[in-house]
């Protein structure tokens, strides 16, 4: 009998293995919506050539504004691989220029990630980028432990009532917290190659969301406090897009961000040090969302 799936900290406890899916949406069965560059990453991770993506089908958080939604919800379509096939697509994307492999939502397949990597490692000579919600099991990162060069991971709310309210997850903090913490321990400062691409470290994504700018400035502050902001990199987004969100109840997200929002949340990241990257507001529109149709 297979064995109940705690992997995320749902903990929902499907049989993954024998074919039950989880909250995240997904079997065991290693399933991948879209591998390709993409030059979209923040400057030192897509650099000119772009950085190698790994769309993985499925998500254990689920935020009702996600610009994923057709990979990350429902039943969406993906090719199914086994982590020696996965390798061989990442040493492609070495071979076709990427400065990096990107692997995108992956710590459902966690196990299964980690053992793609232990392959392609033998092999592979560009950092590995792993792009996260944040809202992770520190038992299931120690699996990633020397296999990942670079973490990405959203901080996406400080209060627990945002939190459980678009994405069902009153503990995001807690465990964001946490996840980042042992992030930070395994990857340390952030280290560059001589075209100012990253080798090594962290950004932490934070995207702004329209009426809600108190709670980013509280994200940032507690960001501060558990991270040092001299060794990690920030990146203040602004690219939320309501066209995702139509659909649901929350009116206050179907809008755009405002320019004062977002510049008052910025003044508070200058303020508190993070060095890092921000955004243009024409920057959200769907156009920087990858067909995940084709």
């Amino acid at each position: 009998m297979s064995a109940l799936c705690y992997m995320c900290p749902r903990e929902c406890g499907a049989r993954r293995g024998e074919g039950e899916k989880g909250f995240c949406g997904q079997t065991d069965k290693m399933l991948v919506s879209r591998i390709a560059l993409h030059p979209y990453e923040e400057p030192p991770i897509s650099g000119e050539r772009g950085s190698g993506t790994v769309f993985f089908c499925g998500c254990s958080l689920g935020c009702v504004f996600c610009q994923n939604k057709d990979i990350s919800r429902g039943s969406p379509r993906g090719t199914e691989y086994s982590p020696e096939e996965l390798a061989e697509k990442l040493l492609e994307l070495e071979a076709n220029g990427a400065h990096n492999v990107n692997l995108v939502t992956s710590a459902h397949f966690a196990t299964s990630v980690a053992q793609t990597l232990e392959i392609a490692r033998k092999s592979l000579k560009i950092p590995v980028v792993y792009n996260s919600s944040g809202y992770e099991k520190i038992e299931t990162l120690r699996l990633l432990d020397g296999l990942v060069d670079v973490y990405l991971p959203d901080f996406k709310y400080y209060s627990s009532e945002l939190s459980e309210k678009y994405s069902s997850a009153p503990d995001y903090a807690e465990v964001a917290t946490k996840a980042l913490g042992e992030m930070y321990r395994q990857v340390g400062e952030c280290v560059y190659d001589k075209e100012g691409l990253l080798k090594r470290g962290m950004i932490v994504r934070h995207l702004v969301l329209p009426t809600h700018r108190d709670d980013s400035k509280r994200v940032l502050e507690h960001l501060a406090s558990i991270l040092p902001t001299d060794k990690i990199l920030l990146s203040l987004m602004s690219q939320y897009t309501p066209d995702f969100a139509l659909d649901q109840p929350y009116r206050e997200l179907h809008r755009r961000l405002t320019s004062f929002e977002y510049r008052s949340v910025a003044d508070t990241a200058l303020e508190l040090g993070f060095d890092g990257f921000f955004q243009e507001r024409s920057s959200a529109k769907k156009d920087y969302t990858p067909n995940f149709k084709q």
